[in-house]
């Protein structure tokens, strides 16, 4: 998935891998269209919505990141 030209690149495995930039991290999801994000150096739980080839994920009340598949 990529937000920008000049954004960082998040990767997505089959396998429940995800590499964010060069930080590889583990992804898994929870109920309620939640999904946890474990990386060396936090671990975060966001809202998430996919439609057709676009992924928001939302902190808690909080900011939104917005992906586009990369095909």
């Amino acid at each position: 998935m990529l937000g920008s030209s000049s954004a960082t690149v998040w990767e997505f495995s089959k396998n429940g891998s995800v590499l964010i930039g060069d930080v590889r991290g583990r992804y898994r999801f929870g109920d309620q269209d939640r999904i946890k994000i474990e990386t060396p150096f936090a671990t975060s739980v966001y809202q998430l919505e996919i439609s057709s080839d676009h992924m928001t994920l939302q902190e808690p009340g909080g900011a939104k990141l917005e992906f586009t598949r990369r095909k």
